[in-house]
């Protein structure tokens, strides 16, 4: 019999007429049921948070990181569990899937960290004439209730990345998770129910996205903090009008791979970055661009290691990359494939698809204007293509809609520090893949990727409105 997953909301578990049901991608079989909140739950889940957030932001910080400490040890206690039903509800191999639950239980650890030194600062304010004896004094207060948006792709760490900070800053926090990926959430619910958070402080549930729009409208709600795509995310930015927004909304991130670089880890890395989780993450290696002199070893190497990730059964340990999240994105990633070679794209390995599993492809011979190049393709496909110059290279990363992160393997330092003043991205790693990410680092992009900044310390930022007192001492 499938399991039932109640719903989160005012500190009580609850069920409503509407059922959704959830589907493991890789063989098709439900795994679980919950439901879609009502309209008369979603008003309770506001008026539980607009309640709590008086208690919450006058809870002291000590208590705060002692409750931000406990759901990471509750998700330690449960790190299997969790794991596998990630892999089962999103098809993310487990391996991936426990890193994933790691990476969670460090975001909530930092947030635990940070909630004990959200500072301000003492700043002189005699300056010129007239201000003789006045000093000035800042302090960060939270902003109050907060919806979160999910995407599918990282269902715990993504969660934790809108939860963790709200808490630490003392906001309360309404999230609703992926609608294919709800499972995970729901139980990251039921460890924060047993930390004695207050009832409303956090609650988890699916609804419509006439509900959710309702939601990030409601003048309780003081900031929406969303993750997905880049169509419903500036969409609900403009509707939100002078509400707090803070949007990660994706890229189609690049790689320039110097003459000068150690080419065979380039290429093992480069392997991992397009391929891990089937290219279905916002910063998944999608352009490599190579200097000629060394693109034909390059693409050699890159080919040999692509073709050697085991590809199947995501609960199988052996497995690199599994499905794609369903059906439909599969067909779609396929038909973008298609689209290439029928414009001249040659297809070096892959460009097959069974199901939901679709081959790790690598496309030659592209142009900027082809859909695997200009949008987002969030699938196990990456084109490659040489370059002369850095600024050739520099160029064609940036003539894009999209500015996340991008990655750069070189050695000299002055090219290194001429691509970080000159891409358009919100970030630039040096010697590794765009995909490289850690959880207190500030995240976002540029351009169509968003606007404001992820990375707990970060997050509480955007979270917080900044006060001065200033005062007359003399």
């Amino acid at each position: 019999m499938v399991p039932e997953h109640p719903y989160w909301i005012g500190g009580k578990w609850r069920r409503s007429a509407e059922k959704v049901e959830v589907i493991n991608p890789y063989n098709q079989e439900p795994i679980g049921i919950t439901y879609s909140a009502s309209a008369e739950d979603v008003e309770t889940a506001l008026a539980a948070a607009a309640n709590a957030f008086r208690e919450m932001r006058r809870m002291p910080a000590f208590r705060r990181a002692e409750m931000l400490h406990q759901i990471a040890e509750g998700l330690k206690s449960r790190r299997e569990a969790v794991a596998r039903t990630i892999t089962l509800e999103s098809g993310k191999p487990i391996a991936d899937a426990r890193a994933e639950v790691n990476r969670a239980v460090n975001t909530f650890q930092i947030a635990s960290e940070e909630a004990k030194r959200i500072e301000g600062e003492v700043i002189p304010l005699d300056l010129m004439p007239g201000s003789e004896g006045r000093t000035g004094i800042t302090r960060r207060f939270p902003i109050g209730p907060i919806v979160g948006i999910s995407p599918f792709n990282f269902p715990l760490n993504l969660v934790a990345h809108k939860i963790a900070p709200a808490l630490a800053a003392g906001n309360t926090i309404l999230l609703k998770p992926a609608p294919k990926t709800p499972l995970t959430a729901l139980l990251l619910a039921e460890i924060i129910a047993s930390v004695g958070a207050p009832d409303g402080a956090v609650s988890v549930f699916l609804c419509g996205n006439d509900l959710a729009e309702k939601m990030v409208l409601d003048p309780r709600v003081k900031m929406l903090s969303f993750t997905g795509s880049a169509a419903v995310g500036w969409m609900l930015k403009e509707k939100a009008n002078k509400k707090r927004v803070v949007l990660e909304l994706g890229g189609n991130a690049g790689v320039i791979v110097h003459s000068d670089a150690d080419l065979d880890y380039a290429a093992q890395r480069c392997a991992i970055g397009g391929f891990s989780y089937a290219g279905q993450v916002c910063i998944s290696v999608q352009r490599i661009f190579v200097q000629e002199q060394i693109y034909r070893r390059f693409s050699s190497e890159l080919i040999r290691q692509v073709k050697r990730l085991p590809v199947g059964d995501p609960l199988d340990e052996k497995t690199a990359m599994g499905p794609m999240v369903d059906l439909k994105a599969a067909e779609r990633a396929e038909r973008a494939i298609q689209e290439a070679v029928s414009q001249g794209a040659k297809i070096l390995t892959g460009g097959k698809r069974s199901g939901t599993l679709l081959a790790p492809t690598v496309l030659a011979e592209t142009t900027p204007e082809m859909q695997v190049n200009c949008r987002e393709v969030f699938a196990p496909i990456v084109t490659l293509a040489p370059y002369q110059k850095l600024e050739e290279a520099i160029a064609r990363i940036n003539q894009s809609d999209y500015g996340l992160q991008a990655g750069l393997f070189a050695r000299d330092i002055k090219e290194i520090f001429h691509a970080f003043e000159e891409l358009e991205v919100g970030g630039l790693i040096v010697n590794d893949i765009p995909t490289y990410r850690i959880d207190h680092m500030p995240y976002g992009g540029l351009k169509e990727s968003g606007v404001g900044r992820e990375g707990l310390r970060y997050a509480i930022e955007e979270m917080t409105d900044l006060k001065l007192m200033a005062l007359n001492l003399k």
